[in-house]
């Protein structure tokens, strides 16, 4: 194992870091440098993520403009991530992490001065073209440095970043609301987008531009219109969008059915939005192990059930007690399958030699499921009701089993 000083002895302390070093060798600066940097982003992201739709129906946003607002920042993203995913793979990983966090950064403070629908929506475009160079490219890199029959455990591993970020925010934005207001929020996000920013600047390594990716692979097209050809790569995308546009549904209309019908407090309405993300977090690391062990095939098949089922305890969810155990539900739904499907994109990624694209294409998945979740369901809220928007999240993510099924 590579010697490691100073910092990085206390950053190994991080959970399921000495799982990483009995498992394999790779090089931990870079893994626990973008782990870290990650997590104190989404941290960030998950401040502010719970509080944006109420602070928006204080400003006079209706549901659909509110669904536009989230939208918004999966529009921009989803537009950008396959031409930084691409480009990452020619051009190197790290000035995109870096550059993009700290936009990042800059815009948190422009939250400050948003005091309209309009504005918001212009700083969540920006904020989406901003994200397209972090998660994405950090995955990728991740991805190249992950050796064969390890996919799983190594990316549930670095998932932990994301959902245990985003599972401590939520509750630390309404600690911070209910304590001092909502620009303090914004500006707790922009401290920690420039503190993954540094991190990325002062210890993150360049790979060589045009690094090839380790393994065997053929060399097929990068474009991502033949990528998604393959019928591994369709699969994943199809199961992760329609996924995510389940998950774009609850983070944006459960914080407004939490506050408008029960009232809850933004503490409250925190630990609702706090207690999927945490799920999901809580069961990255085993979930991936299991996946390298038993194949990832019938994980991700059976996190889509456990999410159906989740999705339809939803209309049955009128307390606080009720919202907190459906949510959880649905997280663990993603922990079961987001490593798994992690995993099959590595190995996409290294059999088409085009890591950065593959993630990329992966996270335009995650990006139209969140730009189309919000938009749907502010329709279909204005239309019809909040029971019949969960009803819609069950058929959409019985359609990504099918899909992913035929693909697999």
């Amino acid at each position: 194992m590579p010697r490691i000083h100073g910092l990085w002895w206390a950053l190994l302390a991080i959970p399921g870091a000495t799982l990483l070093s009995r498992t394999m060798s790779v090089n931990l600066k870079i893994f626990v440098t973008l782990f870290t940097a990650i997590f104190v982003t989404t941290v960030g992201a998950g401040v502010v993520a719970p509080l944006l739709p109420v602070y928006a129906h204080e400003l006079g946003a209706g549901t659909f403009q509110i669904g536009l607002i989230f939208g918004a920042f999966s529009l921009s993203r989803s537009l950008f991530v396959p031409y930084f995913g691409s480009l990452s793979d020619r051009k190197g990983k790290k000035p995109f992490i870096a550059s993009g966090l700290f936009l990042y950064f800059f815009l948190s403070l422009v939250y400050t001065i948003s005091n309209n629908v309009e504005t918001l929506v212009f700083v969540r475009l920006a904020q989406g073209f901003a994200s397209a160079m972090i998660l994405p490219v950090a995955q990728a890199y991740v991805g190249l440095i992950t050796p064969s029959q390890k996919e799983g455990r190594i990316m549930g591993l670095f998932n932990i970043s994301l959902y245990g970020g985003l599972s401590l925010g939520p509750i630390l934005g309404g600690v911070i609301k209910d304590a001092f207001n909502i620009q303090a929020s914004f500006l707790t996000m922009g401290g920690l987008a420039l503190l993954g920013f540094f991190l990325c600047f002062l210890f993150l390594p360049r790979e060589p531009a045009g690094a090839p990716v380790r393994g065997s692979g053929d060399s097929q097209t990068h474009s991502y219109l033949g990528l998604v050809k393959r019928p591994g790569v369709f699969s994943l995308f199809a199961f992760r969008t329609c996924f995510t546009t389940c998950i774009g549904i609850t983070w944006t209309f459960l914080p407004f059915l939490a506050s408008m019908r029960l009232g809850l407090s933004s503490s409250a309405i925190g630990v609702v939005v706090m207690v999927n993300v945490f799920m999901a977090a809580l069961f990255q690391a085993p979930m991936g192990y299991l996946a390298d062990r038993l194949g990832p095939k019938w994980l991700v098949i059976f996190g889509g059930v456990v999410a159906v089922a989740s999705f339809l305890y939803l209309n049955e969810a009128f307390s606080f007690a009720h919202l907190v155990l459906a949510n959880g539900i649905f997280g663990l739904a993603g922990g079961i399958s987001f490593p798994a499907i992690m995993a099959l994109g590595v190995v996409e990624g290294r059999r088409c030699q085009a890591m950065g694209s593959v993630m990329g294409l992966l996270a335009l998945g995650h990006s139209v499921g969140m730009l189309v979740g919000p938009l749907l369901a502010g329709l279909v809220i204005d239309i019809f009701s909040f029971e019949t928007v969960f009803f819609l999240g069950a058929g959409i993510l019985l359609l990504g089993i099918i899909l992913f099924w035929r693909g697999h």
